[in-house]
């Protein structure tokens, strides 16, 4: 016979858990995410092999472009948060990506046109004048990024209602965009299932997803934490829904420009 864990047992070990880098692997049966139809991942693997310069922004760990099967003969990556540098820089460097050290505020530290292929998987924030200034003409941005309201019964959950913020619209990014003289290719937003089985894994989800409940702490918020347990308990996995966009913009070529 399965004993349950206790509340206490399960917030002890979820708050004693690094939450490094950016994978999820802690969360593997405790809580699930459907995934975009567009595969990231996917996406990202064929524009990288076609490339001959990339930058990948905010890596994190590195994860995501430690799984690209071909790399450019220039990869780039960037990450501001030292235990994730060292991280990324033990995954990519065996992979010939350089990693550098930046604080993801403009400017980044790279000539005009040095790049065809920018990418960035969840970003904090967009520089759009950046990007657009790095790319060369004809070369592509790449980006998965948070979507408005992401997980939002989790922070209401915890915040009470939340207003409607437009900071992650696609179409917000649509016109900044557009605003620095990028074309807007492909822009598609989908609303993602998401459970939380235990209220380990909301602790280390808002742990790890600082933005989701911010200020979050076990001591903080111990009495919603409770109340969640019991719902959890009483009425099976809580249900959210994260929202994601794919947002793919191209630099006018020199002729287009010129034409």
């Amino acid at each position: 016979m399965t004993t349950k864990r206790t509340f206490e047992d399960l917030v002890a070990e979820a708050n004693a858990v690094s939450v490094e880098g950016w994978d999820f692997s802690w969360l593997d049966g405790r809580a699930t995410e459907e995934r975009p139809s567009w595969r990231y991942s996917r996406l990202l693997a064929e524009r990288m092999a076609r490339a001959t310069a990339a930058l990948d922004l905010q890596t994190g760990g590195g994860e995501v472009l430690a799984g690209v099967p071909r790399l450019p003969a220039v990869a780039v990556a960037t990450e501001s948060w030292p235990p994730n540098i060292a991280r990324a820089t033990a995954r990519l460097r065996p992979r010939g990506v350089a990693v550098v050290a930046d604080d993801d505020e403009p400017r980044l530290p790279f000539g005009d046109g040095v790049f065809d292929l920018v990418t960035s998987r969840h970003p904090v924030t967009t520089w759009w004048a950046e990007i657009a200034r790095v790319l060369r003409p004809g070369g592509t941005y790449l980006s998965q990024q948070v979507g408005p309201r992401s997980v939002v019964e989790l922070t209401e959950h915890f915040m009470g209602p939340q207003p409607y913020g437009s900071a992650r619209d696609p179409e917000r990014a649509r016109a900044a965009a557009e605003a620095v003289g990028l074309e807007v290719v492909d822009l598609r937003l989908e609303a993602l299932r998401t459970e939380f089985s235990d209220i380990g894994a909301v602790i280390y989800f808002l742990r790890k997803v600082i933005w989701i409940v911010p200020g979050f702490t076990v001591d903080r918020y111990h009495t919603e934490l409770r109340a969640l347990h019991d719902l959890i308990q009483a009425e099976g996995p809580f249900v959210a829904h994260a929202t994601r966009f794919l947002i793919e913009a191209r630099k006018p070529s020199l002729r287009a420009v010129s034409g």
